[in-house]
């Protein structure tokens, strides 16, 4: 008999949902999607407190039975052309094994619930062009590109590294 797929909020004060939170984003970050690189000894060791510290911040697990299988990790932020809160998620890590199981798309479901909850006006995510399961799930839940005015062309991600002392 299979086990039952669940999925609910993270807390981050139970160690159970904390060194889950920190295994998932492991296995991710070990991923080639993810970036090949396991988290190190640092990230492991505080996260989950880190998070927990940070109201903005809200994640959800899946679980297969008592395995967790699926880490979704959200930070609010502004909308400042509509004043009003957004939701970011900033990972969406399902296990090699469990993947194309609709497991990823019950846990933004839920990220999504959670996002209304608290008021925001939209979600925004970011995915490699080359992780095409990824943007199929994203683009039919209704995640798409954007633009402001197409004369400008639409809207990238770019990132730059701080110096951390």
């Amino acid at each position: 008999m299979a086990a039952a797929l669940s999925v609910r909020r993270a807390d981050y004060l139970d160690a159970r949902d904390a060194a889950a939170v920190v295994a998932l984003l492991d296995a991710y970050a070990s991923d080639p999607a993810g970036g090949a690189e396991p988290l190190s000894d640092f990230v492991k060791e505080n996260l989950a407190r880190e998070l927990a510290a940070r109201p903005q911040a809200y994640s959800v697990l899946a679980f297969d039975g008592e395995q967790a299988v699926g880490l979704v990790n959200c930070i609010e932020g502004f909308s400042s052309f509509k004043c009003k809160p957004l939701v970011n998620v900033h990972d969406v890590a399902v296990l090699a094994s469990h993947r194309g199981r609709g497991i990823a798309e019950q846990m933004l479901a839920e990220a999504e619930r959670i996002a209304v909850e608290r008021g925001a006006v939209k979600m925004t995510l970011e995915v490699l062009s080359g992780n095409g399961p990824a943007k199929k799930l994203y683009e039919r839940i209704g995640y798409a590109g954007y633009q402001l005015d197409p004369s400008m062309g639409t809207a990238q991600f770019m990132q730059k590294w701080l110096a951390v002392g």
